[in-house]
């Protein structure tokens, strides 16, 4: 597991965030506070407050892609 801090502060984030993980096979998890859930459900990741720091749970060891096309959320 690879866990990175992501930050979301638009609406236009959250969906750019469900589109980018959809495209793995890989469980990724969105952890916020005591609060978990699918990186990949839109209404998950709406669940949580956006402009607070994120945790994203990555179960993959080849996640070098996904690292990259989410660089601009990366903390």
């Amino acid at each position: 597991m690879k866990a990175v801090d992501i930050a979301l502060h638009r609406q236009e984030n959250i969906s750019e965030l469900v589109n980018i993980t959809n495209r793995y096979p890989f469980t990724i998890l969105l952890r916020q506070g005591r609060y978990l859930v699918d990186a990949k459900s839109v209404l998950g990741v709406c669940s949580l407050q956006r402009g607070v720091p994120m945790q994203l749970e990555i179960y993959s060891d080849d996640c070098h892609a996904l690292l990259t096309d989410l660089k601009p959320m990366i903390w």
